[in-house]
């Protein structure tokens, strides 16, 4: 478990950027600024066993995800990932309350990889309409 914590606080150390969280994003970008900041909050959370942190960041990441701008694609694929990722944040913030933090570190990862597998997919749709 540690391993997999370790690995992803690189990743997401190499991922970071500055900026403040704003209320209303104004476009996509400003919306991933947004989660990603609530995403690392996530992991501090479960890397140093708070889980007040976990669940307050796991809810503006659900939040986040209810916003009109965050559907920058309408794919089915698309779809299925924003529908994962809200369930699996639903599931985290239930994993912090519970106080279950191998669950909530489990669910993290998850999110995480919800989160790969879905620029993913929006990368190779953006290569395909241009080409």
């Amino acid at each position: 478990m540690r391993k997999i914590i370790c690995a992803l606080v690189a990743v997401t150390l190499l991922g970071m950027t500055g900026g403040g969280q704003s209320e209303e994003p104004k476009k996509p970008s400003e919306l991933m600024q947004r989660k990603l900041q609530a995403s690392q909050k996530v992991l501090e959370g479960v890397a140093s066993n708070d889980f007040d942190k976990i669940a307050k960041n796991a809810e503006e990441l659900l939040t986040v995800s209810k916003l009109a701008e965050w559907r920058v694609l309408k794919t089915p694929r698309y779809d299925v990932f924003s529908s994962e990722f809200q369930r699996t944040a639903e599931t985290l913030i239930k994993n912090a309350n519970d106080k279950n933090l191998d669950a909530a570190a489990l669910s993290y990862v998850d999110l995480t990889l919800t989160c790969v597998k879905c620029h993913k997919h929006v990368r190779e749709v953006r290569m395909t309409r241009m080409d």
